[in-house]
C-alpha cells in the first residue's frame, strides 16, 4: 500500500485576523504551531512514516512541515520547496478583513471569490507588494506563470502539472509522501484525486492542519480517503472554515 497525505497548514496569523492571505507571506499564530505539532503526533501514532516531503513557498506551509517532521523524527528526508503549491492568488482581496468584505459586497459574492471554481477578483496592480513579480522569491519564475490574481480553476492549472510529474509519480519509490500546502493548492488536488465536480468543490472545506490520508494500491490506484483525528472536531474545524467569509 502506498500513501499520500495532505496538510494543510496551521492557522496564520491572517486566519486567526480573518483575513484574505494568498501569496502573502505571514508566519503561523501560536494557535498555528499548536495545530502543527498535534499533526505530527496523529501521524506518529499512526505509525505513519515518510519518505519524501513538499511544501510551498510560503513560510506558514514550511513552518508546519518541518513541526510535523520534527515531531516524527524525520527531520532529515528530502524536502522540495515550489510556488506551484502555493495558495491560491486573492488579487485585490488580500489584506481585507472577510467579514468586513462580505459586509460590503455580500455574502454570496465572497463565497464564489473564496469557493467558487472559475471565479476570480480583481487583479493587484502591476506595483503592489501582493504582485509576486516584485518579490525575490519568484525571481527566478518567468513573469508569465505569476499570478495578479486567480481562480480556483487557475490554481489547479499551476498545481496538477506538478502533482502529475512530480510528486504523484514519487509513489513508484515511496511508501509515503507528505505534502504540507495551503486550503485552494489542497483542494485542487483532492478535485482531482476524488472526481469532484466544478459545482461540487464549493462545498470543501479542508481544516487546518489535520493530516488527510489518501490510500493507492501498488498500482497507484485510488483506494479510499480519510482524515486523522476525532470526527467531531474535524467537523468544527471544516464548518469555522466554511464561515470565515460570511458577514454574520
Amino acid at each position: 500500500m502506498k500513501r499520500i497525505v495532505l496538510v494543510r497548514h496551521g492557522e496564520s496569523q491572517w486566519n486567526k485576523e480573518n483575513r484574505f492571505t494568498g501569496w502573502t507571506n505571514v508566519d503561523l499564530s501560536e494557535k498555528g504551531i499548536e495545530e502543527a505539532h498535534n499533526a505530527g503526533k496523529l501521524l506518529k501514532e499512526a505509525e505513519i512514516r515518510f519518505q519524501a516531503a513538499y511544501t510551498s513557498y510560503l513560510k506558514r506551509a514550511i513552518k508546519t512541515l518541518d513541526i510535523v517532521l520534527d515531531e516524527l523524527d524525520e527531520d532529515w528526508i528530502p524536502v522540495q520547496k515550489t510556488w506551484r503549491l502555493n495558495e491560491k492568488h486573492y488579487g485585490n482581496l488580500q489584506g481585507l478583513n472577510k467579514k468586513e468584505t462580505a459586509e460590503k459586497y455580500g455574502d454570496e459574492q465572497v463565497h464564489l471569490w473564496r469557493r467558487g471554481y472559475d471565479i476570480a477578483p480583481a487583479p493587484v496592480p502591476e506595483e503592489s507588494e501582493y504582485n509576486p513579480a516584485n518579490d525575490i522569491r519568484y525571481a527566478a519564475v518567468p513573469d508569465c506563470f505569476l499570478p495578479r490574481t486567480e481562480s480556483l480553476k487557475d490554481a489547479i492549472a499551476r498545481v496538477l502539472p506538478y502533482w502529475e510529474c512530480e510528486i504523484f509519480p514519487r509513489l513508484k519509490t515511496c511508501s509515503n509522501i507528505i505534502v504540507a500546502a495551503h486550503g485552494n493548492s489542497l483542494r485542487g488536488i483532492v478535485k482531482h484525486l476524488k472526481g469532484i465536480s466544478d459545482t461540487d468543490i464549493a462545498g470543501l472545506n479542508i481544516p487546518t492542519a489535520v493530516p488527510y490520508v489518501f490510500e493507492f494500491d501498488d498500482n497507484l490506484q485510488f483506494i479510499r480517503d480519510y482524515y486523522l483525528g476525532d470526527a467531531a472536531e474535524i467537523r468544527r474545524k471544516q464548518e469555522a472554515v466554511a464561515k470565515q467569509g460570511t458577514a454574520k
